[in-house]
């Protein structure tokens, strides 16, 4: 049993007859993540999510949320895969976008659903009926059969078990009160750590943070939280978050790479994916909430707001058709405020110089705050 003043608990706790004891713990022997209650996570437990979400929904009008909501889940999930520095096809940004619709309505957290959102973000070339059955790992190639390995994943001999530890982990936090952030963390930095599938593993590990923060009544539901666009803005914050536990782990790992870079892990490495230290990745699961509320929901949710002044402002100066404010609002904000000279030759040629300063400062006026 754990002393709750220095460790995250599961409470009630559950009565081991035969020992007498409560067992507290936040999992069973298969998997039995530790979090330390540190300052800044016991500062967290006085912070209401849901409260600090409803106060800056509530200061926009409906219509304006309604517009933005579409926007929102556009950009949590081209952030999701951005991460990966992957840049998906309508289609596939489709898909994510109904997964993250649905990961408000039920709880994820079973095999049989973990592996059918797997094979509803990846190829259908590369169905999954189970946990992956090889050794994989992640790196990067540095030159000609010379691979740098960043994390050994969990062998797949270990994955049923390590897996299953990891589900039950989830409905003891569930029906243990742990608080929405630490659960969240636990559970979906858990699911990454376990790797049990050759594709998607990140997508499904930022997934589950909106399905457990859901779950848990931390989000209101309706609201897309886009808790992956902090992540991409902060990339060192979210590399630090993962690196705590892979860098210890590659140096207790024993492996070996062949020449196609297939790797073999000869030794048992189960007990080291068991018992994870996920403080820090509870610590930065805390940072990236505050940054979500505090930036990312606040600049997305001022977008539409923004638009209308802007296209209001540039159409007091020349009234153009919708589709060439649309263009001319989206070229300049990606070339900081200003219109391209090039793109002005080829779809602006008709404004003076006059009009085309005026309108640069409504852009950049309108768009101040960001």
């Amino acid at each position: 049993m754990l002393e709750s003043d220095s460790y995250y608990t599961a409470v009630p706790g559950r009565r081991v007859q035969r020992q007498r004891v409560i067992d507290n713990l936040l999992g069973g022997k298969e998997f039995c993540p530790i979090i330390r209650r540190t300052e800044k996570l016991a500062a967290m437990e006085g912070i209401d999510l849901r409260k600090r979400c409803e106060e800056v929904v509530t200061s926009y009008p409906p219509e304006l949320l309604r517009r933005a909501l579409s926007y929102l889940y556009h950009k949590e999930t081209k952030s999701s895969f951005e991460i990966e520095h992957i840049k998906p096809s309508a289609s596939r940004t489709e898909k994510f976008i109904g997964l993250l619709e649905m990961a408000e309505h039920k709880d994820f957290c079973e095999k049989p659903l973990l592996i059918d959102v797997q094979n509803r973000i990846t190829d259908p070339r590369f169905r999954y009926t189970d946990y992956r059955a090889n050794q994989n790992y992640v790196g990067q190639t540095v030159s000609y059969q010379k691979k740098l390995v960043h994390y050994v994943c969990p062998k797949h001999d270990d994955l049923p078990e390590l897996m299953e530890g990891l589900l039950i982990a989830h409905q003891v936090m569930k029906e243990g009160a742990v608080p929405a952030i630490i659960h969240a963390a636990a559970i979906s930095y858990g699911f990454v750590f376990m790797h049990p599938f050759e594709g998607g593993n990140g997508r499904i590990h930022r997934f589950l943070i909106h399905n457990i923060l859901f779950l848990r009544g931390a989000i209101s539901i309706g609201l897309m939280f886009p808790v992956s666009a902090a992540m991409l803005k902060n990339p060192a914050l979210y590399d630090h978050s993962l690196e705590a536990f892979s860098n210890p782990l590659i140096r207790l790992v024993e492996y070996d790479l062949d020449h196609l870079g297939q790797m073999t892990v000869p030794c048992e490495t189960g007990r080291l994916y068991r018992y994870i230290d996920m403080t820090t990745q509870a610590e930065a699961l805390y940072d990236f909430v505050k940054l979500t509320i505090e930036h990312e929901l606040v600049k997305e949710l001022d977008f539409p707001a923004n638009y209308d002044k802007t296209k209001q402002a540039i159409q007091e100066i020349v009234d153009m058709p919708d589709r060439l404010i649309n263009l001319f609002i989206q070229l300049c904000l990606q070339n900081n405020g200003r219109l391209p000279a090039r793109k002005r030759e080829s779809h602006f040629g008709f404004l003076t110089d006059g009009e085309l300063v005026d309108m640069e400062n409504a852009v950049r006026e309108g768009y101040a705050r960001d």
